[in-house]
């Protein structure tokens, strides 16, 4: 007996996040946003989508869901559409129909067949990071009060 050999090409393994907010694909929301836990947006976000640094925090940007402006967080999953610059100091991962019009700053990346990018790759160096931790983000602290 013939065993067949699946040739399939291996999409990126799945999520394992969990999500301390979910905004749905009926809410549009004008303004910036600061998570503090992992967030999932299947709706639109008009503004930017920061998270509180050195947090574990993952953004995840499902298929109807829609940024027009920057994301940065330590993960950033993306499935939907993103007008804007990625930046993620852990991995960005770019899901089939993802569609990037912008650059994206990544440590870690993973590219599925089918996502669209338009605009620059760029790598963080350790360098990078190690000036992320030493700097305060001050405008942040003062506009949100966030500790």
């Amino acid at each position: 007996m013939a065993i067949k050999q699946s040739h399939a090409i291996r999409l990126l393994d799945p999520s394992r996040e969990t999500f301390g907010s979910i905004i749905g694909s009926d809410l549009e929301i004008f303004g910036r946003i600061v998570a503090t836990k992992s967030l999932r947006i299947d709706g639109t976000i008009i503004g930017d989508v920061v998270t509180k640094q050195g947090a574990d925090v993952c953004v995840a940007l499902g298929k109807t869901g829609l940024v027009q402006g920057n994301i940065s967080a330590g993960r950033v999953l993306v499935a939907g559409r993103v007008e804007g610059n990625v930046r993620a100091t852990e991995r960005v991962e770019l899901h089939s129909g993802a569609d990037v019009h912008g650059d994206i700053i990544y440590a870690q990346i993973g590219i599925e067949k089918g996502a669209r990018l338009s605009g620059l790759l760029s790598k963080i160096t350790e360098q990078d990071l190690l000036l992320d931790d030493q700097s305060d983000d001050f405008s942040l602290r003062e506009n949100y009060d966030i500790e």
